[in-house]
């Protein structure tokens, strides 16, 4: 049936969720394994679940909460962001996940006029963000094809040359979807060009805590840079929703217009989720660093899946929970190839084109155990090997 009333062009200009498509095509698959959605397959400390328990009973936690996030919260973060990030000059605010901190920073920060720069492979739903905000003039940066690193000579020459100059540039490290680490001389490069051109650099620190053997993670800091964190991966509270903004302190500008867009798009992070968040912190590092460290046989398994593609089909994956793969260039159409993947060997991908980039895919190895990792890699390497020696044997995609 068709709506009554018209509905907003940009919406409709805007291309349905990926993991919305994702879901919609592996429901007829038998048992599939989830390869697809950033995610990880634990929970919170046991620690922190337990000392909520109270919390619910308490009146305060059915009440709102204060737009920012609880003292007690921003108090803790303030300190870990000056003690593990380097940020002394950063206040936070409090978000319902990482995903509402950056649409608050869209909303606040750019006119449905301005252009704004991501580059590819980019995060999808940073895209989304502004095609649902109205912005149109998206400028796609290219990445250095052997690490995918944001590639900032063509930055330099964009921010530069285009008039009027972009307003936000936005960078995701470790990547998502590329799994790359920006090293710190080009993280702090990137943010250079960014100042003296006039533009917002905002990062997206997510995966800060999901770096393995060599790279490192690193934060810049600066009156035109706002870092973006998540509780979801590294504490496994994905469905509880807390994120945080580090926004300069002395951009006391800024931060009223941020209190005007959080009133109205979240009023608050969930009360009950920010303890958890809070008691989180209190378990400490290494509870995360362990969690992160059980990783690295998932994405070993799924790098020897891959094995069949070829040695030079696989790129960044040093940071972050993903590998960025290349298919076979008889296989341009990813979608058709995740599509096959998913109905024919119940393993479940996410098509490159969604991040800007067709021809590729991109593998998440946090979602599964190890026990069901091992299925999903043979299920993997199965459907590869099957992809190139024979192509897409029955193909089931609409």
């Amino acid at each position: 049936m068709e709506p009554y009333g018209k509905l907003a062009t940009r919406a409709l200009n805007t291309d349905l969720p990926v993991m919305v498509n994702i879901l919609e095509l592996t429901k007829d698959a038998k048992d599939p394994m989830p390869l697809a959605q950033g995610a990880v397959h634990w929970q919170p400390p046991e620690e922190a679940l337990e000392k909520v328990k109270h919390i619910a009973w308490e009146p305060s936690t059915s009440r709102y909460g204060t737009h920012e996030g609880l003292p007690e919260l921003r108090e803790a973060l303030t300190k870990k962001l000056r003690e593990e990030n380097k940020l002394l000059k950063s206040s936070v605010m409090v978000t319902a996940g990482s995903n509402q901190g950056f649409l608050n920073l869209v909303l606040t920060l750019c006119d449905v006029t301005d252009s704004v720069v991501l580059f590819a492979p980019f995060f999808f739903n940073a895209h989304m963000s502004f095609n649902m905000t109205g912005i149109t003039n998206i400028l796609i940066g290219p990445s250095d094809p052997k690490t995918l690193d944001p590639d900032a000579d063509w930055l330099e020459r964009t921010l530069s040359e285009t008039k009027p100059t972009p307003t936000l540039v936005s960078v995701v490290n470790p990547g998502n979807p590329s799994g790359t680490c920006i090293p710190e001389p080009l993280l702090k490069r990137i943010s250079d060009i960014c100042r003296r051109a006039g533009s917002w650099l905002v990062i997206d620190n997510a995966y800060e805590k999901f770096v393995y053997d060599g790279p490192k993670h690193y934060c810049v800091e600066g009156n035109h840079v706002i870092n973006l964190f998540s509780f979801s991966k590294a504490y496994g509270m994905m469905g509880w929703r807390v994120g945080y903004i580090a926004y300069p302190s002395e951009a006391e500008a800024l931060r009223t217009q941020l209190l005007k867009v959080q009133d109205n798009v979240a009023i608050c992070a969930p009360v009950i989720s920010q303890y958890v968040a809070l008691y989180c912190l209190e378990a400490g590092n290494e509870w995360v660093k362990n969690k992160v460290k059980s990783l690295g046989k998932n994405k070993q398994l799924l790098l020897e899946a891959l094995t069949p593609l070829g040695k030079d089909a696989v790129t960044g994956g040093e940071g972050a929970i993903y590998l960025w793969v290349r298919l076979p260039e008889k296989h341009p159409n990813d979608f058709e190839v995740v599509c096959w993947l998913a109905r024919r060997h119940g393993v479940v991908v996410l098509p490159g084109s969604a991040c800007g980039v067709s021809g590729c895919i991109r593998i998440t190895y946090g979602a599964v155990t190890l026990e069901k990792c091992q299925v999903a890699a043979k299920r993997l390497r199965n459907g590869l090997e099957e992809l190139v020696t024979h192509g897409m044997v029955e193909k089931t995609c609409n």
